[in-house]
């Protein structure tokens, strides 16, 4: 196992863990409260999705380079 892998793992279970966090808030059912659908991100739910594609890029790039070394 190589270092990359490793933080591509880190990463993965980041990501898993931010994502988490933004759907706790989301409503009771499967799909949210209906009354929620469409509404801004304020404060620290801003952060959390900028936070989120930040790491999308980063796993991204991670899955592209360890798939060009193997």
């Amino acid at each position: 196992m190589t270092v990359l892998n490793i933080i591509q793992i880190l990463v993965s279970i980041l990501l898993v863990i931010i994502i988490l966090m933004q759907v706790k808030g989301q409503g009771t059912g499967l799909f949210g409260a209906a009354d929620n659908s469409f509404r801004t991100r304020r404060g620290i739910e801003l952060q959390l999705l900028r936070f989120t594609v930040a790491l999308i890029v980063v796993f991204l790039g991670l899955s592209i380079a360890s798939a060009r070394l193997f």
